[in-house]
């Protein structure tokens, strides 16, 4: 057993969450990641298909193709097919996601609300709290 698997996603995520626009530059969204020391946006596009995420590798991996940071648009370099987890998740459930899905952040929907992110992070924050 992991130690403090069982404790909710609601009592270990972030709840201010980084939103940006698909019409966003990757500078912008990079700015806006770096002044709020987070790895990881939404994408919120209420005009088509929901909400993503983007990252900083997203970021990097544009960046390493020679992209020009300034042109590229958040839409172009988001993820949109995103497992989302609830905060009625364990933290457990959660990580298993991340490792199974290979990456480090989770958006917490409540209903059809962004409640809050979950970053590997706050997961080895939670379970590093835990007495050994």
């Amino acid at each position: 057993m992991l130690v403090n698997e069982g404790e909710l996603v609601r009592e270990a995520m972030s709840r201010d969450v980084v939103l940006v626009g698909p019409g966003h530059t990757l500078r912008q969204v990079a700015a806006t990641m770096s002044k709020r020391n987070v790895g990881a946006a939404v994408v919120a596009d209420h005009d088509s298909s929901g909400i993503g995420i983007i990252t900083e590798r997203d970021i990097l991996r544009s960046i390493a193709a020679d992209e020009n940071p300034d042109v590229e648009l958040a839409l172009d370099h988001q993820t949109t097919d995103v497992v989302y987890a609830t905060p009625e998740w364990t933290i457990g459930d959660a990580a298993l996601a991340m490792m199974r899905g290979g990456f480090r952040h989770l958006i917490v929907l409540d209903g059809n609300e962004v409640a809050g992110m979950l970053s590997v992070r706050d997961v080895v924050r939670t379970w590093a709290k835990a007495p050994v």
